[in-house]
């Protein structure tokens, strides 16, 4: 017979600590006041102990009988019941459910809107139609290959990013007790070569133009003015991506200190990024208000006043007849840094807003070197402007007249 009685029950529950009542079944009561029903099990070594329920609900008589079902079922019927429970668990929440809600409890931390949107539309595309209603815990490897066959040849980048918010799903869901292993591991039976097949179409390496011809073909961007055009030298002449000169807004300008702050939200890193701009690029942006239309803050605007596509600048190249891509002239600058100037790497990665690749010099690096950067654009931006000498008339009139 047990050492509790139904009287004992009720009196522990007023004081916090553990009751044995014999044969591995004790009460614990914590400190709030709860109380619960558990019975210790020793199977090959190893001793586990599993919960039978609030002793408010489970009488003592019953928390005995739920303990001897426990023991039967592990050391006569060789079950584990932890793993039934968790498997019990995990096939109540579908694979749908799981990425919708590790989305809405990360909303407000992704990098943008559009990326948020980019984030679950790209799992609604092409995992949901093949495992959305399957239990998380019930996915495997084969399953994601499957989802990932159309794209991942035809859109390899798309692919690896579709794999890899998969498997963030599926890592939540094991946290939250939802799915009993991790996900497989993009090393193993996800990796390119292995389950899924290699990638043939690699990131295109984007041409570049020759820096040497950069001045000429400047010249020939300003004999006809239009925003597509001038948003092209500025992309050029800032050394940025394609993407913060489209979307520039006028009020990112401190034209009296010569800068532009470009909001994170338009930065591919998530982090605002601060250039300064050259008496070159400060004469596009004085051209461009001479254009600039009522109802916008947009600084290039496209068709209506919105923002405009990659597209326009694109077009603008292929127009002068020239085969080079717009992200090239990042690396038409990186070459003339290294070629034609003595500024160290650090400050030319900077002025491009890249990554440190190593993280322990990233985490004690704090300088943005806006100096170094002040008089690294100045002179790429003489070099751009003009064929001959390198040399550009000054800016007249104030600044901030803009």
């Amino acid at each position: 017979m047990g050492k509790l009685t139904a009287i004992s029950v009720k009196a522990a529950q007023a004081n916090p600590g553990t009751y044995q009542d014999g044969d591995g079944l004790f009460l614990k009561v914590d400190k709030r006041g709860g109380a619960s029903w558990n019975v210790r099990v020793q199977k090959d070594g190893k001793r586990r102990d599993i919960g039978l329920g609030s002793a408010k609900l489970v009488t003592l008589a019953e928390a005995r009988a739920m303990a001897a079902q426990a023991r039967k079922a592990i050391h006569i019927d060789g079950r584990d019941i932890l793993a039934e429970r968790r498997a019990e668990k995990s096939a109540a929440v579908n694979f749908r459910q799981a990425a919708e809600t590790y989305h809405s409890e990360n909303k407000g931390s992704w990098k943008s809107e559009a990326y948020e949107r980019q984030w679950i539309s790209s799992l609604e595309r092409h995992a949901f139609p093949k495992f959305g209603d399957k239990p998380t815990n019930d996915i495997v490897a084969a399953d994601i290959i499957a989802a990932l066959a159309v794209v991942w040849q035809a859109k390899p980048e798309t692919g690896r990013r579709v794999r890899h918010r998969i498997c963030q799903v599926l890592n939540y869901a094991h946290a939250k007790g939802w799915r009993l292993n991790e996900a497989p591991s993009t090393s193993g039976s996800l990796k390119a070569g292995n389950g899924l097949p290699k990638q043939v179409k690699e990131r295109e390496h984007r041409l570049a133009m020759p820096y040497k011809s950069i001045p000429a073909f400047m010249e020939r961007l300003r004999a006809k003015p239009s925003f597509g055009r001038l948003a092209l030298e500025m992309t050029i002449l800032t050394a940025v991506r394609s993407q913060e000169v489209r979307l520039a807004a006028w009020d990112e300008f401190d034209l009296e200190e010569g800068l532009w702050t470009v909001p994170a939200v338009h930065m591919k890193r998530g982090k605002a990024h601060i250039v300064p701009l050259s008496t070159a690029a400060l004469s596009v942006l004085r051209r461009a208000a001479a254009f600039r239309l009522a109802g916008t803050d947009i600084v290039f605007p496209g068709n209506g006043g919105a923002a405009m596509s990659d597209m326009t600048l694109l077009k603008v190249l292929r127009d002068a007849d020239e085969p080079f891509h717009v992200h090239g002239f990042r690396s038409s600058f990186t070459d003339w840094a290294a070629d034609k100037t003595n500024f160290t790497n650090e400050v030319v990665d900077a002025a491009k807003a890249h990554k440190t690749p190593d993280a322990t010099e990233a985490a004690y690096r704090r300088t943005t070197h806006l100096e170094k950067r002040r008089d690294l654009m100045e002179a790429w931006g003489a070099y751009c402007a003009d064929r001959n000498n390198g040399k550009v008339v000054p800016f007249p009139g104030k600044v901030a007249s803009l």
